[in-house]
C-alpha cells in the first residue's frame, strides 16, 4: 500500500517534474577547464528547491580555486538512519554544448516537444538530478519514512574526473563500507540492464627515440617509426594472447587493446624518424590485475630495444581499476525487483567498457550498480529524455527506498 501511493503520488507530480527539469537545465554548470565557473549556482538552486520542500540539506563542499567561489559544491540529503545506507547519486554539472549551429535551439533553454525535453544536461545527467528529488518527496509527502537509511546526493565534476565531487564525498567519509550506491548515469531505452562492472582502464603512452637521417641513408639511422609499428603488432599479438579470456556480461566480451592518437613526427616524406609517439586505451576484464597487463608490455617493450636499437619511455597516463558488484549482491536483487514491479521489464545484469563514478564507491566497500533509463543522447546536439523515463525513473528510485 505504501509503495502504491508513492507511486500515485509521483504521477501527480508530472508537470512539476518537467518544469523543474527545464530551469534546472536553463544554468549551466561547466568545469573551469572547459571555460565555466563551476557549479554553484545550479546547486544553490537546487538547494533552495529542496529546502522549499521541507528538506534538511546537507553540504560538503570541496575547495578549487579555479573557479570565482573557490568552492565544487555537492548536496546531501539523507533520511533515516542506520548501517548499510541506500545512496542514489547524480551530477549536476554538464559537458559543453559544442558547435552551436548544431542545435536547433539555445542548448541552455530547454524545449519541450511531443513527449520529450531537449537541451544540454537533460540526460546527463538532469533526468537523474530531477527523478532522485521527486521520488524523496513522494515519501515526504505520503508521510512515509524508508525502512533503511538512504542518502540522495547531487553531486560535481563528474564530466571531469569527479575529484571535486564523488571522490570528495568518499575522501570525507561520507560513505562507509557495505553501503549500497545507485548511479544514474548510463542506462538503455527499455531500462532493463543493471551495470554491475566495469572493465579496468590502462591507457598508456609510448615514445620512440631512434636516429634521424635523411629518407635514403636508412643505414646511417635508426627508424623510430619503424619501431614504433613494429612494437604495435607485438602489442597486439602479445596482450591478446595473454589476457584473451571472455565474459558474456561485457560487450564486447574480452578485453580490448586499441592503438588509439598517434603523434606528428617528422614533416616531410624524405626524413627517417627519430622519434615515434603513439598511444593505447587498454580495457580490460576485471578478472586480470593492471600490473600484469604492465609487466607483459614491458617485456615487449624490452624486445624492441633490443631488436631495433631504440630506447622507449613508457608512460601511463590513466590506471583505473575497481572490483565488480556481485550478481547475487542483495542491492542487485532489490533493483531487480523494483524494475520488475515499476517498469514491467525483466532485469539484464551487465558490464561496460567505460568508468563511472560507481566504480570509486565498489574501491571504498560500496556495492554500486548504473542504472537508468534514456535513449543514450548525452553529449550530442540532440540531447533529449522522455517525459515518461523521467516518471519512471523516480518511481523506481522510491521503491528502492522502500526496499527493506
Amino acid at each position: 500500500m505504501e509503495l502504491k501511493a508513492v507511486l500515485s503520488a509521483i504521477d501527480g507530480y508530472r508537470d512539476e517534474m518537467v518544469q523543474t527539469l527545464v530551469e534546472f537545465c536553463r544554468i549551466p554548470a561547466l568545469d573551469p577547464g572547459s571555460g565555466g565557473e563551476g557549479e554553484l549556482k545550479k546547486t544553490e538552486w537546487l538547494q533552495r528547491k529542496l529546502l522549499l520542500y521541507g528538506f534538511g540539506v546537507e553540504r560538503c563542499d570541496a575547495k578549487d580555486e579555479r573557479v570565482p567561489s573557490g568552492i565544487r559544491p555537492n548536496l546531501i540529503v539523507r533520511r533515516g538512519e542506520g548501517k548499510q545506507r541506500l545512496w542514489i547519486l547524480s551530477h549536476v554539472d554538464v559537458v559543453p554544448p559544442g558547435n552551436l549551429k548544431e542545435w536547433p535551439h539555445d542548448p541552455f533553454d530547454p524545449v519541450v516537444k511531443d513527449g520529450k525535453i531537449y537541451g544540454r544536461g537533460v540526460e546527463d545527467n538532469g533526468q537523474a538530478c530531477v527523478a532522485s528529488l521527486f521520488a524523496l518527496k513522494a515519501l515526504k509527502d505520503c508521510m512515509i519514512e524508508p525502512p533503511r537509511p538512504v542518502a540522495v546526493a547531487w553531486v560535481a565534476d563528474e564530466e571531469t574526473g569527479s575529484y571535486y565531487g564523488a571522490q570528495h564525498i568518499i575522501r570525507e567519509g561520507m560513505v562507509k563500507k557495505g553501503d549500497w550506491l545507485v548511479c544514474p548515469d548510463w542506462g538503455t531505452a527499455k531500462g532493463a540492464e543493471i551495470e554491475v562492472a566495469e572493465k579496468n582502464i590502462l591507457w598508456l603512452k609510448f615514445t620512440i627515440h631512434g636516429k634521424q637521417e635523411h629518407g635514403s641513408r636508412p643505414d646511417k639511422g635508426i627508424n623510430a617509426h619503424r619501431a614504433g609499428a613494429d612494437l604495435i603488432g607485438r602489442l597486439d599479438k602479445a596482450l591478446h594472447r595473454r589476457f584473451g579470456g571472455k565474459d558474456p556480461i561485457f560487450v564486447p566480451p574480452f578485453s580490448t587493446f586499441e592503438p588509439t592518437k598517434k603523434e606528428s613526427n617528422v614533416p616531410n616524406v624524405n626524413t627517417i624518424p627519430s622519434e615515434d609517439v603513439f598511444f593505447f586505451d587498454c580495457r580490460i576484464l576485471p578478472r586480470y590485475r593492471n600490473n600484469d597487463v604492465l609487466a607483459t608490455v614491458r617485456q615487449q617493450i624490452n624486445a624492441i630495444k633490443k631488436a631495433h636499437k631504440v630506447k622507449v619511455d613508457l608512460g601511463i597516463v590513466q590506471n583505473e581499476s575497481s572490483p565488480p558488484t556481485s550478481v547475487k549482491s542483495p542491492l542487485v536483487a532489490a533493483l531487480g525487483k523494483a524494475l520488475r514491479t515499476v517498469r514491467k521489464v525483466e532485469p539484464k545484469v551487465v558490464g561496460i567498457g567505460g568508468g563511472t563514478v560507481a566504480a570509486y564507491f565498489r574501491r571504498a566497500g560500496a556495492d554500486s550498480v548504473v542504472w537508468a533509463t534514456g535513449d543514450e543522447t548525452a553529449h550530442s546536439t540532440k540531447e533529449h529524455v522522455k517525459i515518461d523515463n523521467l516518471v519512471a525513473d523516480a518511481k523506481v528510485f522510491a521503491a528502492m527506498m522502500l526496499a527493506d
